[in-house]
C-alpha cells in the first residue's frame, strides 16, 4: 500500500484538503453465483473467453489448458467502465487475485498504449496498479489467451483522487421514450432522411423487412406494441444466417438522440432502458451517424445482456475520441445468438448536464502551482464595436494571479464538461492584430508567457487572438537547424521462404514480417494527441523500396498502425516533408517507425537532415546534432541506438519480445511471437 499512500500524500499537498478517493467503478464477485448474472456497464468477452470463465467460490474464476492462437482471441472487460475515463488523470486499479501459473497478463488500461502487464501470483495478494488516462476510453481489457492455468479474482475496484465537484442537473432530451404514444404520421420517415429521422428515438431493423433495391433491407421507426400491459418497442428478430461477420447485424434497434451535440466528442451522457428477449441473448453497441447502420465506431456502452426477464440499464458515459459526429447508439443483436429472437426496449433514457453556455476561459501556472478553477472559469462578454466576445484572466498588479497556460471553453457548470468543450488555436498567436483560427477540441491547453491576458474571440469567423496586459517576456522562438547526422540500415533480406513475389509465406514456416528491418526517430519527449508537428529529412536506398510508418512509444512498443504514411525510396536522394497531427490512438507517442522490411530483398537506406519541430516553430522535437535520436534493429538482431552503438554487436540478444500485432509482450508470453527479429512459438 505504499505506493497508493504516497500518491494520496503527494494528491493531498497539491490539491489541497478536499481531495477524496472517488469510486468510478466496483465489482465484487461474491455477488454473482453464474457468470450468465454479470451485467455491469461494458461488460464483455470473446466466445473463447467465456469458454473459460466462470463464477466459483465468489471469484472470477478462470481455466484454460491450452493457449489460443492468436493470444488476443481470448479477452474480456473484467470491469466495466463505460469510456469514463478523463484525460491526465491517474486512476488506481485495486485488486485481489490468486493463480496456479505467477505470470503478467496483457492488459489495456485507461486509453493506454502499449498494453500493461496484470500479475497474477500464486498466492492470494491484494495490490494495487496505477494508470494514468491518455485518452477518454476507460476500459480495461484483459488479453489472457496465453495463460495455461487458473486464476482467480475476488473483487476490482477502480478509484481517482479529486475534489468534490458541486452536483449537476440532469436534462432528459428523448421524445416517447415510453413508447406510449403511438408513431402516427412519424411512422412513414425514411431512414435517410436527414431533417426528419432524428424525430424518431427508436429505430430497429428486421431482416427480410423493408427491402430495398440493393436486396438489402433497411431501418424503420421501431415497432411500438403492448407487452406486459404497457406499450414497449419491439424488434421481432430474424434468423441471422448471412454469412461471416455481417449476421451480427442481420437484426438491430437504435436509440437516435435529437442532436448531435448530445454524443459529441468528450461530452457526458446518462443512459437508461429497460430490456428483455424472448430467449438469452448477448448483443454488441456501437456509435453511428444520424442514419442508422452509418457506422462510426465499434464500442458505445459495451455488451448488453438480455434474458427473458426485464432488466434496467444504466450508466454514466463519455463519447469517445474516436465517435466523431455520432448521433445514434446501435445494438447489434445477434453476434452469438442467431435465433430468430423477439427484443424488446422500454423506457429509453437519454441525458446530459445542464450547463451554463457561452464562452469561458480559465488559467493555471505550472509554475507556481496555481490551479485551474473551473467552477468560477471567466465568461467572456460581447463587444460590439470588436464584433467579437472579450474577457481577461489575471489581474494587473498582482504576479500571484499570473497564468502561463488556458483553457478555453464553451461551457461551465462541471470540470470534465469544461474540457470536453474546449477550443484549440491553430497556430501560436500574440498581437493586437495577430489573429488565428481556432477548432473545437477536448483537453485542449494553451501555453504562454506567465502574465495577465486578455482574449478575444469572433465566432462568426472563428478566430481568436491572445494579448499579454502584463507579464513576463514572451519566450522567442529557437533557430532549428537540420541534424546532419546520416543514418544507414543496412536492412537484410526477410525470411519468408518467399517466391519471387514477394509474399510470406507461413503455411511453409517463413518467419518474415514486414518490421524485421526497422528504423525509428524517436522524440525527445511524449507527444500529445492533436499537436501538430512538422518532419523533414533527405532520404534514399540501394533499390526502390517502400517504407510504410507507425506510431510507436518507445522504439518497437507500438501504439497505431498509421504516421507519416509510405515513404517510397529510390536510388537519388530525395526530400520529405510532411505535417504529421499526433492522432488520438498515439497519445503520448514517441517515435515514428519505419518498417524497412516491406521488400524482401536487402537494401540499404540511407537518411540525414532531419527537421522535427512544433508547426508553429517554438520547439524542436529531436537534437539538431548527433544520432541519439535515432534507432535500428534488423533481422536478427536488437533494437538499438545509433548514438550509443554505431556497429551491431553479433552477440547482442533482444529481450524484447512481441505478439503478431507489434506488439510488445512478456517474457512469460506463451504462444507465437517476435524475438530476436524472429517468429518463435513460446512454450
Amino acid at each position: 500500500m505504499k505506493k497508493l499512500f504516497t500518491l494520496l500524500a503527494f494528491l493531498t499537498c497539491f490539491m489541497g484538503a478536499n481531495a477524496k478517493e472517488i469510486v468510478d467503478a466496483e465489482v465484487d464477485f461474491s455477488k454473482y453465483s453464474d457468470i450468465s448474472e454479470v451485467k455491469w456497464a461494458g461488460w464483455g468477452a470473446s466466445e473463447s473467453a467465456l469458454a473459460r470463465l466462470s463464477i466459483q467460490d465468489g471469484c472470477l474464476h478462470f481455466h484454460s489448458e491450452e493457449a489460443t492462437d492468436p493470444t488476443w482471441d481470448c479477452q474480456f472487460h473484467p470491469i466495466g467502465f463505460g469510456n469514463n475515463a478523463e484525460v491526465d488523470v491517474t486512476y488506481t486499479l485495486h485488486f485481489k487475485i490468486k493463480g496456479t501459473v505467477a505470470q503478467n497478463v496483457s492488459m489495456l488500461g485507461f486509453g493506454q498504449t502499449p498494453y500493461g502487464a496484470f500479475p497474477i501470483t500464486t498466492e492470494w495478494v491484494e495490490g494495487t496498479v496505477d494508470y494514468v488516462a491518455s485518452s477518454t476510453s476507460g476500459d480495461i481489457l484483459m488479453q489472457c489467451g496465453d495463460y495455461v492455468g487458473d486464476w482467480d479474482i475476488a473483487y476490482l475496484k477502480i478509484t481517482h483522487e479529486g475534489k468534490e465537484e458541486r452536483p449537476v442537473e440532469w436534462i432528459e432530451h428523448l421524445t416517447n421514450g415510453n413508447a406510449e404514444t403511438p408513431w402516427g404520421d412519424l411512422a412513414n420517415v425514411r431512414w435517410n432522411d436527414g431533417e426528419n429521422n432524428f424525430k424518431i428515438c427508436a429505430w430497429a431493423k428486421e431482416k427480410g423487412r423493408n427491402m430495398n433495391e440493393n436486396d438489402g433491407w433497411d431501418p424503420f421507426p421501431a415497432d411500438i406494441e403492448q407487452v406486459d400491459g404497457s406499450n414497449v418497442f419491439v424488434v421481432h428478430g430474424q434468423v441471422a444466417d448471412t454469412e461471416g461477420d455481417p449476421s451480427a447485424w442481420d437484426n438491430q434497434f437504435w436509440i437516435q438522440a435529437p442532436d448531435p451535440k448530445i454524443f459529441k466528442v468528450g461530452n457526458q451522457f446518462k443512459l437508461h432502458f429497460r430490456y428483455k428477449a424472448s430467449e438469452n441473448a448477448t448483443t454488441n453497441t456501437q456509435f453511428h451517424h444520424q442514419n442508422p447502420s452509418d457506422y462510426v465506431f465499434y464500442q458505445a456502452v459495451g455488451d448488453v445482456n438480455f434474458t427473458t426477464e426485464w432488466q434496467d440499464f444504466d450508466g454514466v458515459f463519455t463519447v469517445p475520441d474516436a465517435a466523431t459526429d455520432a448521433w445514434s447508439i446501435a445494438f447489434n443483436l445477434n453476434p452469438q445468438n442467431k435465433n430468430a429472437i423477439n427484443f424488446y426496449f422500454d423506457d429509453l433514457s437519454v441525458q446530459t448536464m445542464k450547463l451554463d453556455e457561452g464562452l469561458f476561459v480559465a488559467g493555471s501556472n505550472t509554475a507556481t502551482g496555481l490551479e485551474y478553477d473551473f467552477d468560477n472559469a471567466i465568461e467572456l462578454v460581447y463587444d460590439e464595436n470588436l464584433e467579437s466576445y472579450v474577457g481577461t484572466i489575471g489581474t494587473a498588479g498582482k504576479p500571484d494571479t499570473w497564468v502561463n497556460e488556458l483553457m478555453i471553453s464553451t461551457v461551465r457548470g462541471n470540470d470534465r464538461a469544461f474540457k470536453s468543450a474546449t477550443l484549440k488555436p491553430s497556430g501560436n498567436f500574440i498581437g493586437e492584430d495577430n489573429w488565428d483560427n481556432y477548432t473545437e477540441s477536448s483537453n485542449a491547453k494553451i501555453k504562454v508567457a506567465a502574465g495577465v491576458w486578455t482574449v478575444t474571440i469572433n465566432t462568426e469567423y472563428m478566430q481568436m487572438n491572445l494579448v499579454q496586459v502584463e507579464g513576463d517576456a514572451p519566450q522567442e522562438k529557437p533557430e532549428i537547424n537540420p541534424n546532419p547526422y546520416v543514418a544507414v540500415v543496412n536492412a537484410l533480406e526477410r525470411d519468408d521462404l518467399a517466391d519471387d513475389n514477394e509474399t510470406i509465406r507461413e503455411e511453409e514456416g517463413g518467419t518474415g514480417q514486414t518490421w524485421d528491418n526497422q528504423f525509428w526517430i524517436r522524440a525527445n519527449r511524449a507527444l500529445d494527441k492533436g499537436e501538430v508537428t512538422i518532419l523533414q529529412f533527405k532520404y534514399k536506398a540501394s533499390r526502390d523500396a517502400k517504407s510504410t510508418t507507425q506510431c510507436h512509444g518507445e522504439p518497437g512498443a507500438y501504439m497505431h498502425w498509421s504516421a507519416i504514411g509510405d515513404v517510397n525510396f529510390t536510388t537519388e536522394w530525395q526530400d520529405f516533408e510532411q505535417t504529421f497531427t499526433v492522432p488520438s490512438e498515439a497519445d503520448g507517442m514517441l517515435s515514428i517507425a519505419f518498417n524497412m522490411a516491406e521488400i524482401k530483398e536487402a537494401c540499404d537506406y540511407e537518411l540525414k537532415d532531419f527537421v522535427w519541430k512544433l508547426e508553429d516553430g517554438t520547439e524542436s522535437l529531436i537534437n539538431q546534432t548527433g544520432a541519439d535520436n535515432f534507432f535500428v534493429k534488423v533481422v536478427g538482431g536488437a533494437t538499438y541506438s545509433l548514438g550509443i552503438n554505431n556497429v551491431m554487436s553479433s552477440s547482442k540478444v533482444s529481450t524484447v519480445t512481441y505478439n503478431l500485432a507489434g506488439q510488445r509482450v512478456s517474457n512469460s508470453y506463451k504462444g507465437i511471437a517476435v524475438k530476436n527479429g524472429k517468429k518463435v512459438v513460446l512454450k
